[in-house]
C-alpha cells in the first residue's frame, strides 16, 4: 500500500515583522514540475481589498522558493522576493483611484498568502487554496510610543523609540493632500528616531479669514522637538515629501530657529519666493494653473506648474546658502512635480556657491512621485482632494511598477543610512543598532 503524499506546506518567515523587513516564502511537498499560483490579499483600513499574485513552477524536489525562483506571470515577473507585496493592486471591481495607506498604525497590515494549483489570474475566492498563511506587517515596533501633540497651536503626532533616550529626531512633512499621516513617522521611530508627523496643509480660519499656516508654525513644531526631554536638541533632521520639500528647504536656509542637522527631500522643488511661505508656494502654482495637463484617462498632470525652473534668483530658495547635508530623492517619471529639473538646478546653484559637497541626489528611472517606504504598492494615479478647495480629482503621479518599487527599496535603505550617519555619528547618543 503506497504512502499518501504529504500535503503542500507553505512556509513564511518571519510571520511578524516591520513593513520594511523582507520575508521569505517557500512551498514544499508539491508534485514535481507543478504549476502553482502564490496569492497575497490585504483588507485595507479603508475597507478595500488589494491583491498580488505570481505564477511559479515547482522544481524536481517539489519546491518553490520565491527568493530564488522566477515568477512566470501575474502582477510581477522574474525573481522578486517581495513582489507579493509591492505589486499589490485593488481587486477587480474595486472603487477607482485607490491608494493603500495605513491609517491605524497601532494595528498591523495583515497579509493573507495562499497557494493555488495551476496558473490563476482571477477567481481566487471561488477556488480552494492548497495552503495558506497569515503575516503581520507593522509600522510600529514593540515599545514605540505614540503621543498626540496639540501644544502651541501645533497639530501632530509624536513617535518615540523604546528606551529612555535621548534620541535624534525628525520633523516629518507630507504633501499637498493634507491631513495627519503617521505611518512613516511610526516606522522611523521603529528605527531609533523620534519623529513628529506634522499636520500643516489644512488652512486655518481666524478672524473670519482663512489662510495657510505661516513659517512660525514650523518653527513652533521644530521647537517642540528640540525641547523634548528625550530628544537630542542639536540632532534634528527634516524629512519632506512634495510640498514638504518646499518647507524643508525654505526653513533650513532662511529660518533662524530651525537649524536642522540634515534634510531628506523626496519628489519636491526649491521653486518658491525667497524667504517665502506655504501661501507663496500655492500662489506661484496658481499663477500657472493654465499649464495643467491631462492624460488620455483625464488624470491631472501638474508637473508643468513650476516649469520652466526660473532663472530669477528671487523665485527659488537660495540653496547656495545651505549649511547642512541634503539628500534629494527623485523619480524620473514624476508627473506631479518637476523634481528632476529642480534637483539639477539645485546642483548647479550649489556648485556655483561652493557647497555642492552637501548635496546627494538619488535619481531613479521609471519611478514616479509617491516614493514611499519599501514594499508599499506603487500608486501610479489616485484620488486627490485639493487642500483648501476640497476639489476632488484623479492625479497622475507617474512611475512604472517594478522600477518604482525597486526605487522605494533602495532609497529607503539609503535614507536610513544617511540619517544614521548625520544624526547618530558621535558617541553622545546610542546607535539604533544597539537599541
Amino acid at each position: 500500500m503506497s504512502e499518501k503524499a504529504a500535503s503542500p506546506l507553505l512556509l513564511l518567515h518571519p510571520t511578524r515583522g516591520l513593513i520594511d523587513e523582507k520575508f521569505s516564502v517557500m512551498v514544499q511537498n508539491l508534485p514535481q514540475i507543478q504549476d502553482i499560483t502564490l496569492h497575497a490579499l490585504i483588507h485595507s483600513d479603508d475597507g478595500d481589498y488589494w491583491e498580488a499574485f505570481g505564477h511559479y513552477v515547482s522544481d524536481a524536489t517539489g519546491l518553490v522558493n520565491v527568493a530564488n525562483d522566477s515568477s512566470l506571470g501575474g502582477t510581477y515577473d522574474g525573481v522578486e522576493p517581495m513582489g507579493l507585496l509591492w505589486s499589490m493592486r485593488p481587486v477587480p471591481g474595486s472603487r477607482i483611484g485607490l491608494r493603500l495607506r495605513k491609517k491605524e498604525v497601532h494595528t498591523p497590515m495583515v497579509v493573507h498568502i495562499s497557494v493555488y494549483r495551476g496558473h490563476m489570474s482571477q477567481g481566487f475566492r471561488e477556488q480552494a487554496a492548497l495552503a495558506s498563511v497569515v503575516t503581520e506587517r507593522w509600522y510600529m515596533a514593540p515599545g514605540v510610543r505614540r503621543v498626540d501633540i496639540t501644544e502651541g497651536g501645533v497639530t501632530g503626532t509624536l513617535f518615540l523609540p523604546p528606551g529612555p533616550g535621548p534620541f535624534p529626531a525628525l520633523l516629518d512633512l507630507w504633501g499637498g493632500g493634507g491631513g495627519l499621516v503617521e505611518y512613516r513617522s511610526a516606522l522611523l521611530a521603529s528605527h531609533g528616531f523620534v519623529s513628529l508627523a506634522l499636520e500643516y496643509m489644512t488652512p486655518r480660519t481666524s478672524g473670519g479669514s482663512t489662510s495657510h499656516v505661516g513659517n512660525k508654525y514650523f518653527e513652533a513644531a521644530f521647537t517642540i522637538l528640540k525641547q523634548h526631554p528625550q530628544v537630542c536638541g542639536d540632532r534634528i533632521a527634516i524629512l519632506g515629501l512634495s510640498f514638504g520639500t518646499s518647507v524643508a528647504l525654505g526653513m533650513a536656509v532662511y529660518s533662524t530657529v530651525i537649524q536642522p542637522r540634515c534634510l531628506v527631500c523626496v519628489s519636491g522643488s526649491h521653486v518658491q519666493q525667497v524667504k517665502g511661505s506655504l501661501s507663496d508656494v500655492f500662489s506661484e502654482i496658481n499663477k500657472n494653473v493654465r499649464n495643467t495637463r491631462y492624460d488620455e484617462e483625464n488624470r491631472v498632470i501638474w508637473r508643468d506648474l513650476l516649469l520652466p525652473i526660473p532663472t530669477d534668483p528671487t523665485k527659488k530658495v537660495d540653496v547656495g546658502q545651505m549649511k547642512c547635508p541634503v539628500l534629494m530623492i527623485v523619480g524620473e517619471d514624476d508627473q506631479n512635480w518637476p523634481a528632476t529639473e529642480s534637483a539639477e538646478d539645485m546642483k548647479q546653484m550649489m556648485e556655483r556657491a561652493g557647497n555642492s559637497h552637501l548635496l546627494t541626489t538619488l535619481s531613479y528611472p521609471g519611478a514616479g512621485h509617491l516614493i514611499e517606504p519599501p514594499y508599499s504598492p506603487h500608486i501610479r494615479a489616485s484620488n486627490f482632494m485639493v487642500a483648501g478647495t476640497r476639489q476632488k480629482l484623479v492625479v497622475l503621479w507617474g512611475g512604472e511598477t517594478a522600477p518604482h518599487s525597486h526605487a522605494q527599496e533602495d532609497s529607503w535603505k539609503k535614507t536610513l543610512a544617511f540619517l544614521e550617519e548625520h544624526l547618530y555619528r558621535s558617541t553622545e547618543v546610542t546607535s539604533p543598532s544597539n537599541l
